[in-house]
């Protein structure tokens, strides 16, 4: 069974309920990394989090939620083994899987409904990375890893 991590702020939380239900369903070990309620909290503390278990192995995938997502997004992304895809519909949360072989998902509690959210959590989880070509071009993301920005 697939391991996932699932985290969201405090926007996101309503979402992050509404989905892991689906996340059973499909079959995943579901760790909460939180919030567990609507208080305010700050977001990079669950993305980091989220981002720390997928980027060790200790958790095969994960997902993250805030408000617009672009906050969670750039967490994760910190994490050089971390592929997170922001998919507020969805092709993009196909593509970022078939071709990007994504890790991480990432949505707006405040852009999409749950409906919506559900069908690119489904999406997500089941479409397969392509590999082949697209395999080759992950390779070259880590040419960059610890490379003067100006080079690269």
């Amino acid at each position: 069974m697939p391991s996932l991590i699932i985290g969201s702020d405090h926007a996101g939380y309503s979402l992050k309920e509404a989905v892991k239900p689906l996340l059973t369903e499909l079959g995943y070990d579901i760790e909460d990394a939180g919030p567990f309620d609507e208080a305010s909290v700050d977001y990079p503390d669950f993305g980091n989090h989220v981002s720390r278990m997928v980027a060790t192995g200790e958790r095969d995938c994960g997902i993250l939620i805030c408000g617009t997502g672009l906050g969670m997004s750039m967490v994760a992304n910190r994490y050089p083994e971390i592929r997170a895809a922001l998919c507020n519909d969805l092709f993009s949360a196909i593509m970022s899987r078939r071709h990007n072989d994504a890790n991480i998902l990432v949505m707006g509690g405040r852009v999409i409904g749950d409906a919506l959210a559900n069908e690119i959590v489904r999406a997500w989880a089941t479409t397969p990375f392509e590999g082949g070509r697209h395999a080759d071009r992950l390779e070259k993301f880590g040419s960059c890893r610890g490379a003067d920005p100006k080079t690269v």
